[in-house]
This record gives structure tokens, C-alpha cells and sequence, in this order.
């Protein structure tokens, strides 16, 4: 069966932007559940765990249609929260360089320019769900909201970097206060996985 990944830092390296309480809930409850749920299915659909749990979204014909929704929305609840957490961390905080440097000034002028239109995005966001950095098949990047769990990979996109907008991730540090939320995330994020996911997927 898959199992969760380690953190890439400890649950405590988020403080006071995120508290060690939220962290081991996020972590342990919320990550956990949708990968005990995962698992479940997979057993009930007689699936042999041959694939890395990444490449599950590309193998959906193997389960029936009547699983297929509640695979993709568990499977998605493990792989965003995977991506959240390569997004952040302050001990190893590095804003975008090379190719994807030159995406994000291509298309958004400045850095600083494309924080505020990630920001503003993520507020848009109605309900649950996350706010992507992607990179398209022509090489360029867009930012685009997904609902619940649902992952770019459905939309042939490839996630780079995402911000966790369910109200679990930030509720008891702020409250119904998203837009702070956002602002101090970016005091935490940290895109050298998704520098060196935009230069392994350059030529897609």
C-alpha cells in the first residue's frame, strides 16, 4: 500500500506564520485520512499497487466508474498536499531562478507582479481547493484554481507550486482572514521544487 511521505521540515519550522498544531493536524489527520481512504479503494478495486502513487492519474481505466471519483478525489487529497509542502519552507526559502525566472517575467513583468496576481487569484477561489502554478504544454505558465482536490494533471497541466485554501490549512491561525493567510505564505514559500520541476518537464 502507499504511505505518506515525510515532511520536507519539521512540523514546527512554519512558526508563527503556521503553528505546530496546525501542522500535525494538516499532516497527520487531514493528509492521512485521504490516503487511509485511497488505500481502501485501491483494495477494493483488487489493484496491485504496481504504479508510483504519482502515476495513478494517467492509470484511471483500471477502476470502474463508480470508483473512479472517490479514487481521484482521495488520490488528489494526498498528491496537492505533497506539492503544498515542497512550497514551503523557510530554512530553504528560494524564489524562482532560471527558466522559470524567465516564464514569470515573460508573462507577469516582475516577480512581485506575479505574487499579486497568485494573491489575487486565491481570493477569487470560491469554496475549498487550492491556487497552482502550472506549466503548460507550450512551456508557459498560468495560475489556475482547482475546486475540492482536484489536480491540474485532469486539465493536462503540470503542478509546480500550490497554496492550500481549504480552511484546515490556516483557520486557527487566522480565522476567516484569507488574505493574511496568503501575505505570510509567501514569508514561507519556497520554489526550488518547482524550479527544478519547470527545468525536468522544459521540453514536455
Amino acid at each position: 500500500m502507499y504511505t505518506l511521505k515525510p515532511l520536507p521540515f519539521l512540523y514546527q519550522d512554519l512558526e508563527p506564520y503556521i503553528d505546530t498544531h496546525t501542522m500535525g493536524l494538516h499532516h497527520n489527520k487531514h493528509e492521512q485520512n485521504y490516503m487511509n481512504n485511497l488505500n481502501k479503494l485501491l483494495l477494493e478495486n483488487h489493484y496491485d499497487f504496481k504504479y508510483p502513487i504519482e502515476e495513478l492519474y494517467y492509470h484511471m481505466d483500471l477502476f470502474d466508474e463508480k470508483s473512479k471519483n472517490d479514487i481521484l478525489f482521495n488520490l488528489g487529497g494526498v498528491i496537492n498536499h505533497e506539492l503544498y509542502w515542497e512550497s514551503m519552507n523557510p530554512k530553504e526559502k528560494e524564489d524562482p531562478t532560471g527558466e522559470l525566472l524567465d516564464a514569470i517575467l515573460d508573462k507577469y513583468g516582475s516577480f512581485e507582479n506575479f505574487k499579486k496576481q497568485f494573491m489575487n487569484m486565491a481570493l477569487n477561489l470560491k469554496g475549498s481547493g487550492y491556487t497552482f502554478l502550472v506549466k503548460k504544454k507550450d512551456n508557459t505558465i498560468d495560475i489556475i484554481n482547482t475546486s475540492n482536490q482536484d489536480s491540474p494533471i485532469l486539465f493536462n497541466y503540470i503542478p509546480l507550486f500550490n497554496v492550500d485554501l481549504w480552511e484546515h490549512a490556516y483557520y486557527l491561525n487566522y480565522k476567516n482572514n484569507k488574505r493574511e493567510y496568503l501575505e505570510n505564505f509567501f514569508e514561507i514559500a519556497n520554489f526550488n521544487y518547482a524550479n527544478k520541476n519547470y527545468k525536468s518537464f522544459a521540453d514536455v
